[in-house]
């Protein structure tokens, strides 16, 4: 089915990362001053904790780096992952409800987390971490859920009181 739709491409900004891994940050950079600045037995104990917490930083940045979010004309599909590369669909016309949310951290940085919600067994909600503030993602979504319940005649009945 051809849509009137170009595809999205929403990749996480950098400053998730930051807000993500803030204390592991901070933790790496205490360690390192540490080593630098003293000279007791256990000298040798810092640098390691360091490189080990800089070798987690480096893989959590490559986990993010290899997050994409694509939005088609018919479905999200979540592409994640770093040892094995993932690759989940979540199918437009089974989208029910999106809610946008943004952390102290996030709010400070100008960045958003957007979740969707779905009637999908294997992603009944996808996190779409890492937005520019200005984006107007849900309202694209939105528009692309109703276009594609239309075309397949799905109509929503609620249950209210």
């Amino acid at each position: 089915m051809q849509t009137p739709f170009d595809k999205i491409s929403i990749k996480p900004c950098f400053r998730q990362l930051i807000i993500n891994q803030l204390l592991w940050v901070v933790l790496c950079i205490a360690l390192t001053i540490a080593y630098f600045m003293t000279s007791f037995i256990f000298h040798g104990i810092l640098l390691f904790l360091a490189m080990v917490v800089a070798a987690y930083l480096f893989y959590q940045i490559i986990s993010l780096s290899r997050i994409e979010y694509i939005v088609t004309g018919e479905q999200i599909i979540y592409l994640h992952g770093v040892m094995v590369h993932q690759t989940d669909y979540m199918e437009l016309y089974r989208v029910v409800d999106y809610q946008q949310h943004r952390s102290l951290l996030q709010q400070l940085t100008g960045l958003k987390t957007i979740t969707i919600m779905s009637g999908d067994r294997n992603l009944p909600n996808l996190d779409i971490i890492g937005v520019e503030e200005e984006e107007e993602v849900v309202q694209e979504i939105r528009l692309r859920v109703e276009y594609n319940k239309q075309m397949k005649h799905i109509h929503e009945i609620t249950n209210r009181m």
